[in-house]
């Protein structure tokens, strides 16, 4: 019993002082914010690492998670509400929420890992020492572009999720469910609001930053060689897919609840 306790003891002083470190990160990085212009070139590759390089994995699940909510949709509405409402449905579901944390989950596993291995990697090489001693700020050079890049390619790859979902979405009612198209279209302007767009952008935006977040903590975190970068990849996943559910909770209640309400 003691034991157990003495273990849980350790276990929440270690979440304080990682809880204090992110923190220092934060505030480091937004010391460096007014020196962007100086890491552009370092920023677009880096966006263009997370959103291009992100595309095929997100077009395969958007377009099938469209697909599934529109049968979905469709077998819970059958009988007992008009099939123009499967339009509806699937518009604002992903608009709203399946979109942003679907995309956000997937970028988020692919970019998350990549981040905190390369980083990980510099850090066990001492790279990182080596940038430090020749007077380059490491949260500028390293940290800096990629956290901007999160939260700017993290939403236009949502935006291009969204669409490709809800052709999923016309693609399966149309083929599988024998729904005419102009059925679903109409559903989709039935109750389309703008501000559905805006709060799907807002939670990709905090997704974005999130990863890139995860990702640089535990890689600049990294010791032990291989096997450290190993599980700083493996923490960096699963932190960044925690929070992405647990922030989309905590917006859901602020935008929903006070801003959109």
């Amino acid at each position: 019993m003691r034991e157990a306790v003495s273990s849980l003891g350790r276990g929440a002083m270690r979440a304080i002082a990682e809880l204090g470190e992110l923190a220092i990160l934060v505030v480091r990085i937004i010391k460096v914010l007014p020196q962007l212009p100086r890491t552009v070139r370092l920023t677009v590759v880096q966006m263009m690492e997370m959103g291009v390089g992100s595309l095929p994995l997100v077009i395969v699940t958007s377009f099938f998670t469209g697909g599934v909510a529109a049968v979905q949709a469709a077998y819970q509405f059958q009988n007992w509400i008009p099939d123009r409402f499967v339009g509806s449905v699937v518009g604002r579901s992903v608009l709203i929420e399946l979109g942003p944390v679907l995309t956000g989950l997937v970028v988020g596993g692919r970019v998350g890992a990549s981040i905190a291995a390369e980083l990980g990697t510099m850090k066990v090489t001492e790279q990182i020492d080596a940038l430090e001693a020749m007077a380059i700020d490491s949260t500028r050079y390293l940290v800096l572009p990629r956290f901007v890049a999160g939260a700017i390619m993290i939403p236009v790859v949502t935006i291009f999720a969204d669409g490709l979902a809800i052709f999923g979405g016309y693609l399966a009612a149309v083929g599988s469910l024998g729904m005419s198209g102009e059925t679903y279209v109409s559903g989709l302007r039935l109750f389309f609001e703008t501000s559905d767009v805006w709060s799907g952008m807002i939670k990709s935006l905090v997704f974005g930053m999130v990863i890139a977040l995860m990702g640089c903590y535990y890689g600049l975190q990294t010791s032990g060689g291989a096997e450290g970068v190993g599980k700083s990849a493996t923490h960096a996943v699963v932190s960044s897919c925690l929070l992405i559910l647990i922030s989309d909770y905590i917006l859901a209640e602020f935008l929903f609840s006070w801003i959109f309400a």
